[in-house]
């Protein structure tokens, strides 16, 4: 009797774990599934509803959170050096902005580049050209382009940054007082490695094997506290 009901709870567990394995996978797969081709018309009513949404300060506590297909990256802000960029990559984040985009740019020994919503439509020559209809002024600050450094990208104006940012993998001097500086990575370096190493092949209307074969995406992104 006690043989029998033994094997009654093994086989019980052994369902009970089969539909969590089961689940986690749909899980996954469902993750890996969200991210789909946008039209112009559905990425100019994301830019809208940024846009329309107010800027808000950084707490102290906020950290933002990026759910890459490699892990997760965490990001803590500089606002007393960066408070127009650290509001604006809030707004960015809470608006949804940056879910299902790509890092675009990967650079080995250099930086990750991400943030342009324009990887989410079906035209990939213009990866690296969009942005959300603004642009922020400079905040150069004194923080170095270290290793896990998040800056924004920008043309050759000073003033032209956006929303696209980069990541540093390693320390950058030349970058320094160029670019501004508004959070560090203080969790997922190892992710950052992870996604340098990605297989890449030449960005369409450049002379640089910066863009991954295969697609690194931010599947969602989103502000919490510690």
């Amino acid at each position: 009797m006690i043989r029998r009901t033994l094997l009654v709870l093994t086989l019980a567990a052994a369902v009970i774990a089969g539909g969590c394995q089961k689940k986690a996978e749909e899980g996954k797969t469902a993750a890996a599934k969200k991210c789909k081709t946008l039209s112009q018309e559905e990425i100019q009513a994301i830019i809208q509803k940024v846009n329309q949404m107010p800027l808000e300060p950084v707490q102290p506590n906020e950290v933002a959170v990026l759910e890459t297909d490699f892990g997760k990256i965490v990001i803590k802000f500089f606002p007393d050096k960066a408070p127009l960029h650290t509001q604006y990559f809030k707004r960015l984040v809470k608006a949804g902005f940056y879910d299902c985009t790509t890092f675009h740019r990967v650079v080995k020994d250099f930086v990750i580049q991400g943030g342009d919503i324009l990887t989410r439509d079906d035209n990939p020559n213009n990866d690296g050209t969009g942005n959300a209809g603004y642009h922020i002024p400079a905040e150069f600050n004194d923080i170095p382009h270290d290793r896990g450094i998040v800056s924004m990208a920008r043309a050759r104006d000073p003033n032209s940054a956006g929303t696209q940012f980069f990541i540093c993998l390693k320390r950058l001097p030349n970058l320094d007082h160029q670019y501004t500086v508004f959070g560090k990575v203080i969790e997922g370096l190892d992710v950052l490695d992870k996604i340098a190493n990605v297989p890449t092949k030449m960005q369409p209307g450049m002379r640089e094997k910066s863009r991954p074969v295969k697609p690194v995406y931010i599947r969602h992104a989103y502000m919490t506290t510690r």
